[in-house]
């Protein structure tokens, strides 16, 4: 259900062909503080690969509330946009895998475990908060990062989501599906606000060749690509590249570059809980998609 004032407000807006700003709608999740102890229910606790001991070089995992030795849970596993950023409507982010809000807006805290990873700067052994840093000792923190956690915290290998915010976004396809093997993790994905190969940036193989053989690794899998106020460059690009897959799009209503519309209850959250949990649901089953390919 949503609140009757969020739901109101945006359509009220709609109708106005204009965006509003997100702070006019309440927020009804707060993301859990940061806590230096052993992973636990309902905890999100700063965590080190044994790799990267004695470094700055640190993820940052979250056990759902309702966690349970001996059982499985899907991954959502997310990467964090650039930093420092802000803009003009106040929206800021810092490029800190603390920062992130889009694991536990989807999942509401419970149902899932969240994984937050950093870019890996290896050379000064620190998290690279703008950009890619080094783009193959990133590309291995995240193998074993989900490997730790499905072997040592439960998660479902077959039910490993990648998401991310803005630079995360992009990420989805630059790390996620940088080379064959990194490629296999995922079952499904969900960039929000920007995608590889919309726009060229000022990065190696960010170029619409390179980003078309990434893409072409993706094999069918489920897409949720959301984007505020207009999807169409992303829808168009896609299109234009003619790989064939499940892509789905859903217009953020709102005017902000920001993740933070996941903590509120408006209906764009409930679409993407509704397809996160059909995306699981088709890997663990094998039941057909409720949304199949579309757009809202």
């Amino acid at each position: 259900m949503f609140t009757t004032f969020g739901s109101f407000l945006l359509i009220a807006f709609a109708a106005l062909g204009e965006y509003p700003d997100i702070s006019l709608v309440p927020f009804d999740l707060t993301v859990p503080a940061i806590e230096d102890c052993p992973p636990a229910p309902g905890k999100r606790v700063r965590h080190q690969l044994d790799t990267w001991r004695g470094t700055e070089v640190y993820h940052c995992l979250y056990l759902p509330a309702d966690w349970q030795p001996g059982k499985r849970y899907p991954v959502i596993v997310e990467y964090p946009g650039n930093g420092p950023y802000h803009n003009k409507y106040g929206d800021v982010f810092t490029g800190k895998v603390e920062d992130c809000s889009l694991g536990f807006g989807l999942s509401g805290g419970s149902g899932y475990i969240w994984l937050t990873l950093p870019f890996v700067n290896a050379a000064e052994k620190r998290n690279q908060l703008y950009w890619w840093g080094d783009v193959d000792a990133t590309v291995t923190y995240c193998r074993r990062a989900v490997a730790m956690v499905c072997a040592e915290f439960g998660g479902d290998a077959n039910a490993v989501v990648l998401t991310g915010f803005s630079r995360g976004a992009i990420a989805c396809n630059y790390i996620g599906l940088h080379d064959d093997e990194i490629a296999k993790l995922w079952c499904a994905f969900i960039p929000d606000s920007h995608y590889d190969g919309v726009r060229q940036w000022e990065y190696a193989e960010s170029d619409r060749t390179s980003a078309l053989r990434r893409l072409q690794r993706l094999n069918g899998r489920p897409v949720l690509i959301l984007q505020e106020k207009s999807i169409d460059a992303t829808r168009k690009y896609i299109a234009d590249t003619g790989v064939a897959g499940d892509f789905t799009y859903q217009v953020v209503p709102y005017r902000n570059h920001s993740d933070r519309w996941v903590l509120q209850d408006v209906p764009a959250r409930q679409f993407a809980r509704e397809w996160l949990a059909d995306a699981i649901k088709r890997v663990q089953t094998g039941a057909p998609s409720l949304h199949g390919a579309g757009s809202r």
